[in-house]
């Protein structure tokens, strides 16, 4: 789970090097999921200058290749007025990813 902006900090780059090594190493990664202000990496309009790494489009990527669920509460995404991408996110509510927590483990970054 992620709860911080793409633009800010490191979360991004953590949790994507965190799951790239988890599944390496045989654990399985059930599902990320976006909150609060990670959301924001749902964003359909986001445009980063051209030497800087875009993290959502990796992780969106990723999720893509390993065929990880990529959910994003809709409800912080509305709180936003996010319009969110068309391709590689999920939307989905709190209730959800509470129930696909059901035998797993919880990391946040």
């Amino acid at each position: 789970m992620l709860t911080t902006s793409p633009l800010a900090g490191q979360d991004f780059a953590s949790a994507l090097q965190f799951a790239r090594t988890a599944i390496a190493g045989g654990y399985p990664v059930a599902q990320v999921f976006l909150y609060q202000d990670a959301v924001m990496a749902a964003a359909a309009t986001i445009d980063l200058p051209t030497d800087e790494p875009n993290l959502s489009q990796q992780l969106a990527d990723f999720c893509q290749a390993k065929q990880i669920p990529l959910l994003y509460c809709v409800t912080a995404a509305e709180k936003r007025g996010l319009v969110p991408a068309t391709t590689g996110f999920i939307s989905a509510g709190l209730a959800e990813f509470a129930i696909r927590l059901a035998n797993t483990k919880l990391v946040q970054f």
